[in-house]
């Protein structure tokens, strides 16, 4: 039997991380009918995934943070309401539990004590529902981002909860996987009637689904209406606060006004591989120049991030060569994969995909520490290259919070800003704008451009095809491979 839609109701609620030294969320006053859907909007940092993951039951007891007002699912605590809530993160891979289909559907109407008689029937209804047509042994690492997005949302209806909870669940997608998980979210939604919330960037991709919008800012929540009615005649006044609204772009900056520079890496019939023996991109000829953009664009599973790497000096080529200019080697040898970290620090900075693959210190301020002195360079030196990046990317009022407790958009900023801090002539970026909002978006590809045009190389793997047009970037697109690989 289906579970019936959930109410929610929050009545000045707030939370605040043990180690973050600001409310992530206060005083939100609000009341979601059930069967409802909703859009929730709001600029980064403003307490979306705080309120889903509070909705979930997943934000820790007294001793993880701090909690005021009241959060509720159906008039119970929704830390309470156990099985009523389902959550489905933005990044693919970190929900995966289990290395078959079938069991990972199952996993979670395991843990809620339903009848294993009652399950499978589940597990294939569910998989039906979401479109993810696959044997239920296949492996979960064979499947593609989009597919591991469906494999989540089948987890959350074999589940059947009263409220479907969504943080930014196409961060990461292509454009075809876009549209695979919000299609699969509309037929989640038609099998098993429920209560939606979803937070997403990509607003025009949900319009057609929600009725409701609701925006949340440092005063709780800040509008609430029909699409029609927040983004339309609010529009302009959130677009200004850094909400995404369809029809009101963020500002591009300027054209470069040189050419290009020298040659700083050059690859010629570059193959890349994350497993020996497997390449999963090939016959990759590019250069990387001095005063510049380049763009790596594709589908998921092209070897975007695994070219990335390679590119950055963190991954051995499969074949062909990547040969870096004297000038940037600087007398460290022509091959990146051969430099020590500390030769790699200034002259090749990369972010990673996912931020907390390279988080390393307790603070934010620390964080931003780490490159500055493993150089070595004086206590004031470090002090103003971290000041600086900390104002810049609108982090000065976290430099004491952990890493851990920043936003999705938040922890992006940091790792950019880690990168930048030890000045490399070379930054490689995976999905450098994810989770940003309007402005701090502007601000983020701003500052690239400048970098662009102080003379570093910028090479963006990313979908947000915004980023490629502002910055003016050379695009080097890989398909997906057949057979022997992938070709740009």
């Amino acid at each position: 039997m289906a579970s019936r839609p959930a109410a929610v109701e929050a009545r000045g609620w707030g939370w605040r991380h043990a180690s973050r030294h600001a409310w992530a969320i206060r005083d939100a006053d609000l009341r979601i009918e059930p069967g409802e859907r909703v859009l929730l909007l709001g600029a980064s940092g403003s307490g979306k995934s705080t309120l889903l993951h509070g909705l979930a039951g997943v934000l820790g007891g007294d001793d993880e943070g701090e909690q005021a007002g009241a959060l509720l699912i159906d008039g119970v605590p929704a830390a309470q309401a156990r099985g009523r809530a389902g959550l489905v993160l933005q990044d693919p891979d970190a929900q995966v539990i289990l290395a078959r289909v079938g069991d990972d559907v199952a996993f979670g109407c395991e843990n809620l004590g339903i009848p294993r008689d009652e399950i499978w029937p589940r597990v294939g209804a569910a998989l039906e529902a979401v479109g993810l047509d696959v044997a239920l042994d296949r492996p979960t690492k064979a499947l593609s981002g989009g597919q591991k997005q469906r494999l989540a949302l089948a987890g959350l209806l074999a589940m059947r909860p009263g409220i479907v909870l969504l943080d930014e669940p196409t961060a990461n997608l292509d454009p075809a996987g876009v549209a695979e998980v919000r299609d699969a979210v509309t037929r989640l939604l038609e099998a098993h009637p429920a209560t939606l919330v979803v937070v997403e960037h990509r607003v025009e991709v949900w319009l057609p689904l929600v009725s409701r919008v609701i925006v949340l800012g440092a005063g709780g929540v800040i509008a609430d209406g029909t699409p029609d009615a927040v983004l339309g005649r609010a529009g302009e006044s959130l677009a200004a606060r850094g909400v995404w609204v369809p029809g009101i772009p963020p500002a591009h900056p300027s054209a470069p006004q040189r050419a290009a520079g020298e040659v700083l890496l050059s690859a010629t019939e570059l193959a890349v591989q994350r497993v020996a023996g497997h390449p999963v991109a090939a016959g990759i000829d590019v250069d990387v120049r001095a005063g510049s953009a380049l763009a790596i664009t594709g589908p998921n599973g092209a070897g975007k991030s695994t070219l990335g790497l390679t590119l950055a000096g963190l991954l051995a080529p499969a074949a062909g060569a990547l040969v870096a200019s004297p000038g940037l080697a600087d007398g460290a040898g022509s091959t990146p994969i051969c430099w020590a970290s500390r030769q790699l620090l200034t002259r090749i900075g990369t972010v990673f995909q996912d931020p907390e693959h390279q988080l390393l210190a307790k603070t934010v301020r620390e964080e931003l520490e780490v490159g500055p002195r493993a150089l070595g360079l004086g206590a004031d030196e470090t002090s103003r290259r971290v000041d600086e990046l900390l104002d810049r990317l609108r982090l000065a009022p976290l430099a004491r919070a952990n890493p851990y407790t920043l936003s999705g958009g938040e922890k992006r900023r940091l790792t950019v800003a880690a990168a930048l801090a030890t000045a490399p002539r070379v930054l490689v970026l995976d999905e450098p704008t994810f989770g940003q909002d309007a402005r701090t978006w502007a601000e983020l590809v701003a500052l690239l451009a400048r970098l662009r045009d102080e003379g570093s190389a910028i090479v963006a793997i990313t979908h947000d095809l915004d980023v490629v047009e502002a910055l003016h970037a050379e695009v080097l697109a890989l398909r997906p491979a057949t057979g022997g690989g992938v070709a740009p």
